[in-house]
């Protein structure tokens, strides 16, 4: 049976860890460094490298820090912010990136997905979407979560999908922070769409929320965190060990 991913998530401003409420009220959390080095060897199956505010400011990823990050980390990398074009891609995967994520750069130009995934491919092709219910519907939102776009996210998700991607990052803003548990409605919605990794990310209070999303939703491949992984709230072995007893497969270390 294949193990569910437990995946810790930098997200970087100013090259520094920071956390906040619904992607609001930023604070201070660490070095993404000595961050991504501790997750490498506390049981982490994957880790997760925001530049959070690179598409909102329109500049590229900060490199040095990332590179930087990338030497330290013996476990697969996604990395994005800023990702805007092909070269992007490549610059990123140099620096020690093993898979891209893709978010405001695909909004901007839809044809991205395709052509990184034809030049790198589609494993290496991340799409990260920022969901928000507006009036009832799902809204894809970009620049960090600061701006509505006006699509409905599953069918642009499916369109991306189509495109190439080869792993969706499922980001709930109505759920990012408060700790009351994974957006299971609209992870449902997105499972039953589409037939590739999905990774679940926002809302993680406690080590029950991720039995209850991976029993829940046995299609979800991957569970992301923040906060309960940075302060310590949720230590990774003990997360995969609880897995383990509640007959969720996870991999053990």
């Amino acid at each position: 049976m294949i193990t569910k991913r437990i995946i810790p998530c930098l997200d970087v401003r100013d090259g520094r860890v920071v956390k906040g409420v619904n992607f609001k009220d930023l604070g201070d959390v660490a070095s993404p460094v000595k961050l991504a080095e501790y997750y490498s060897g506390a049981g982490a199956d994957e880790l997760v490298f925001y530049d959070i505010t690179a598409s909102a400011e329109e500049r590229k990823l900060f490199t040095e820090i990332l590179t930087e990050t990338a030497s330290r980390v013996f476990i697969p990398l996604t990395v994005g912010g800023g990702i805007n074009t092909v070269d992007d891609f490549d610059r990123v995967l140099k620096c020690g990136a093993d898979k891209v994520s893709v978010n405001s750069g695909a909004i901007r130009d839809p044809s991205l997905v395709a052509k990184a995934a034809e030049r790198y491919g589609s494993q290496c092709v991340v799409l990260s979407v920022d969901v928000a219910r507006v009036n009832g519907k799902f809204h894809v939102f970009a620049k960090g979560g600061r701006e509505d776009t006006g699509m409905e996210a599953i069918g642009w998700i499916k369109r991306c999908v189509e495109n190439g991607a080869g792993e969706v990052v499922v980001n709930s803003i109505d759920t990012d922070g408060v700790k009351k548990g994974f957006d299971l409605d609209l992870l449902a919605k997105v499972c039953m769409s589409v037939r590739v990794p999905i990774i679940a990310s926002g809302g993680a209070g406690s080590i029950g929320d991720f039995i209850h999303l991976f029993r829940t939703l046995p299609q979800v491949d991957a569970g992301l965190a923040a906060s309960v992984f940075h302060f310590g709230e949720i230590e990774i072995r003990d997360l995969k060990k609880k897995m383990e007893e509640a007959g969720v497969p996870a991999r053990l270390v």
